[in-house]
């Protein structure tokens, strides 16, 4: 079920990205919602099921996206060990380390892509830190709110049955 889960997440997020938020956000920087899928499930479920959701999503992503395939894989794999690596050593519960193991996930997952696309391609990607920097604080912003928003679901279902009565 935790399997069918992340992969309903996963569809759910390249969908969005790919459809939805270019209409919606028309700057310069970008939200990925796809790394925060795989943070998500890496500090849910542990470092395995981090690496897998990060390679498997890292790759659809690619996929999708019309550049090198493999280099995004790699990078959201790496982010998915790391962030349930994280997750399983330390207490991540509350909104502030989980904005921070965001926020760090999304600058090694720009770290790793323009490095490996700097040693793939002599060209590499053209993508300035000043327009780098303010798409990771807007992934892990909306990331958190995200995932408070998901954190939140079990308890009002509950609430709800409650008051109904059954």
């Amino acid at each position: 079920m935790r399997a069918a889960g992340t992969f309903v997440a996963v569809i759910v997020a390249l969908a969005l990205q790919t459809t939805v938020l270019p209409f919606l956000w028309s700057g310069k920087s970008a939200i990925d919602l796809v790394l925060v899928v795989v943070v998500y499930t890496a500090l849910q479920f542990g470092p395995t099921a981090g690496v897998l959701t990060g390679a498997m999503a890292g790759m659809s992503q690619d996929a999708l996206s019309g550049g090198i395939i493999g280099v995004g894989g790699l990078a959201k794999t790496i982010v998915g060990f790391l962030a349930g690596t994280i997750g399983s050593q330390f207490i991540v519960t509350n909104p502030l380390p989980r904005f921070l193991v965001l926020l760090l996930g999304a600058a090694l997952n720009t770290i790793c892509i323009l490095g490996l696309s700097a040693v793939i391609d002599k060209h590499g990607l053209s993508i300035p830190w000043r327009t780098a920097w303010p798409q990771m604080l807007l992934t892990a912003f909306v990331g958190i709110i995200l995932i408070q928003a998901v954190q939140a679901i079990p308890g009002i279902l509950m609430r709800r049955r409650l008051r109904r009565g059954y």
